[in-house]
């Protein structure tokens, strides 16, 4: 048995996920588990607020590409570049063989750039998901939630740390600053 590698595999955009389940279905039909360590579509977990609701969401590291680690045999490659719908194949480089003929041949990634990508995957999986931020300083937002509910105001500053923001709003006839949780409020 040979080294298994990592390999950048392409696909359709926005079907990361959905080629790389189908790859592993594909794998265990074909009875090739052995050749196949892991599939792997990187993603980073960040909380999104949008309409006043906050969401878990990943997001992905590498849009467009999967990695696998595997044994490459003849077999295996017909099925990612053939039977996989949404892969479109290898990250390829081109070799002349016979002649002047050339072939384009799959090309590992080095290890240490493996490594790396896994370190920042397990990274991303034993944090806390990040907050991502749709307001900006000077932006109007309507307050949705709490004893403010109703008011206008404007975005003063963002404290992403606290997932809070600091809005001015004109409480009876006064510049009063207040300090919300982003579901609170909502882009006007």
């Amino acid at each position: 048995m040979g080294e298994m590698k990592w390999y950048v595999l392409r696909t359709a955009g926005s079907k990361e996920k959905k080629a790389a389940e189908y790859l592993q279905k594909e794998i265990e039909r074909s009875n090739l588990q052995d050749l196949v360590s892991q599939v792997l579509v990187p993603v980073k977990k960040e909380i999104v607020t949008k309409n006043g609701k906050r969401k878990a969401v990943d997001r992905l590291l590498f849009p467009g590409y999967v990695l696998i680690q595997a044994e490459l045999n003849p077999k295996l490659e017909s099925i990612i570049r053939n039977d996989v719908p949404g892969m479109s194949g290898f990250l390829t480089e081109n070799r002349m063989v016979k002649g002047n003929q050339v072939e384009r041949v799959p090309v590992p990634i080095r290890e240490d750039e493996a490594q790396r990508i896994l370190g920042v995957q397990d990274e991303n999986a034993n944090n806390a998901a990040e907050t991502c931020v749709n307001y900006e300083v000077g932006e109007a937002v309507r307050i949705t939630d709490g004893p403010f509910s109703g008011f206008s105001g404007t975005v003063d500053a963002i404290l992403e740390d606290r997932s809070k923001v600091k809005v001015i709003v004109v409480i009876f006839g006064r510049k009063t600053l207040l300090e919300l949780n982003f579901t609170q409020v909502t882009k006007e």
